[in-house]
């Protein structure tokens, strides 16, 4: 089915991406999204990343913008909103992929400033987002905000801040779908398990110091549903149908795509 977004503006935040061999969940969902219609503001810190972005949709055909922004200052999040009424002349699509987790530890061993890096990033900017596209949707009667979250938000991994933020965010968006069904704007989340982004692996084998092949073996190895991580097209289709109208009955709900990981603990 072509044309699923076609006629609609959409924000992609974390549309650009760490180096690596494979597409980060980020950049995949912006070409997805563009792919099926939408005008894409690709928004990213890294405003050269977002900027391969833009010219990868370019290529395809398809319309895009990039745009800087630093979702952990406010001021930056009121203008990402901003760009997208000025330059998309509406907000259909809220798509939140921005997270980090580089320095996390143990309870006992994470320091405070890793803590308030991580929760700053991970979730404040999550919220800022959402709170200064919610008025925008609000008055146009409707919209869709979806929120990537993580498996580690409700399965044990040793890595408090990161486990902790990503379980605010699937209570962002909860409370965000409760208490704006009544504007028509729709707010749901994504939960990916073991996924083979740059970011996962070539971050996980730099800081272990192994080879990105040991890391990727060993990842697959840990995956119910064939043996096998996920991609970023896997977390990026389950946007493009959370995001489109095919969705439009559904709020918040915490989608876990993570090849049956968490079947295993409920």
């Amino acid at each position: 089915m072509a044309g699923r977004l076609a006629g609609k503006s959409a924000v992609v935040v974390g549309a650009g991406q760490t180096p690596g061999e494979t597409i980060g969940n980020g950049r995949a969902t912006a070409i997805l999204f563009a792919r099926e219609g939408a005008h894409v503001l690709c928004v990213d810190r890294d405003l050269a990343s977002a900027e391969e972005t833009r010219a990868m949709i370019a290529e395809e055909g398809g319309l895009a913008s990039p745009f800087r922004a630093d979702i952990t200052r406010e001021a930056d999040c009121a203008a990402l909103v901003a760009e997208a009424g000025a330059r998309l002349g509406r907000l259909d699509i809220l798509h939140n992929n921005v997270g980090i987790g580089a320095g996390d530890a143990s309870v006992t061993r994470l320091e405070e400033a890793d803590w308030e890096r991580i929760l700053a990033v991970n979730l404040k900017g999550m919220w800022l987002t959402v709170k200064h596209a919610l008025p925008v949707m609000r008055a146009q009667g409707g919209g869709a905000i979806v929120n990537i979250s993580s498996l580690a938000a409700v399965a044990p991994a040793n890595i408090i801040a990161y486990e902790v933020s990503k379980a605010g965010v699937n209570k962002l968006t909860t409370s965000t779908a409760a208490l704006n069904a009544r504007h028509n704007v729709r707010c749901n989340a994504i939960m990916p398990g073991l996924m083979d982004t740059p970011m996962a692996i070539e971050a996980i084998a730099r800081a272990r110091g192994e080879s990105v092949q040991a890391v990727r073996a060993a990842r697959d190895a840990r995956v119910p549903l064939g043996g096998k991580m996920g991609t970023a097209w896997d977390v990026a289709h389950a946007a493009l149908f959370l995001a489109s109208d095919e969705a439009k009955f559904i709020t918040g709900v915490v989608l876990a795509v993570d090849g049956g990981a968490s079947v295993r603990f409920g």
